[in-house]
């Protein structure tokens, strides 16, 4: 039974997708803390339709708001106060994927960052990117932060068409492990859900043995 937190190096980097086939190769549950965005079309919604709820849980985020930004503002729009207290993991029997907020530095108070909220829940993370103009810094930024805050971190997901000069230099330098890769996909089947569980399983059987 393991705990992940799937982060980004930013937001829509696609975080949910991610999480949504980790809930599936781990056989576990999945859980977003803090949801912010179109209620009818946010990302625990996304996740229900793709998950078997036989199989799993997808469990209510600890606060929801309507605006897609980020917690601090979300919230003090609807005049709401986020009690970090209330937010924490909900029991299960079950590795639980948590999908995080944004990047790892996204205010979900004036004082308090998700890094920080977040820390204290005992997981293994994994960060996911993908290749645009300057996301070799935004990467190898969140993965020196992460690493100052001594998180363990299981490795790194690219998202997008392979990359080879970003993706060898940030491996290279950072010396984080690859994971795996999410191509562009048309459309997001149970399909397409095992596809990517079959073929990233053997790196993180490698890591999690």
């Amino acid at each position: 039974m393991h705990n992940i937190m799937v982060s980004g190096i930013g937001t829509g980097v696609g975080k949910t997708i991610v999480s949504t086939i980790l809930t599936i190769l781990f056989d576990g549950d999945y859980w977003k803390p803090i949801q912010c965005g179109n209620k009818e079309n946010s990302d625990t919604v996304q996740v229900k339709k793709w998950l078997n709820p036989s199989r799993h849980v997808i469990h209510p985020p600890a606060y929801s708001f309507k605006a897609p930004l980020s917690p601090h503002h979300a919230a003090r729009l609807e005049k709401i106060s986020i009690n970090l207290k209330k937010v924490f993991p909900p029991t299960t029997d079950r590795s639980l994927i948590i999908e995080g907020v944004g990047g790892i530095l996204v205010p979900v108070t004036t004082q308090c960052v998700s890094l920080e909220l977040f820390k204290s829940w005992n997981c293994k993370w994994i960060l996911v990117s993908n290749h645009y103009l300057g996301s070799i810094n935004h990467t190898l930024l969140t993965l020196e932060v992460l690493k100052q805050h001594q998180i363990p971190l299981l490795g790194i997901i690219f998202n997008g068409p392979p990359n080879p000069d970003s993706e060898s230099a940030v491996l290279a330098i950072s010396k984080v492990p690859f994971l795996g890769r999410l191509l562009k996909e048309p459309y997001v089947t149970k399909t397409t859900l095992q596809k990517y569980v079959k073929q990233w399983q053997p790196h993180f059987s490698k890591i999690l043995l």
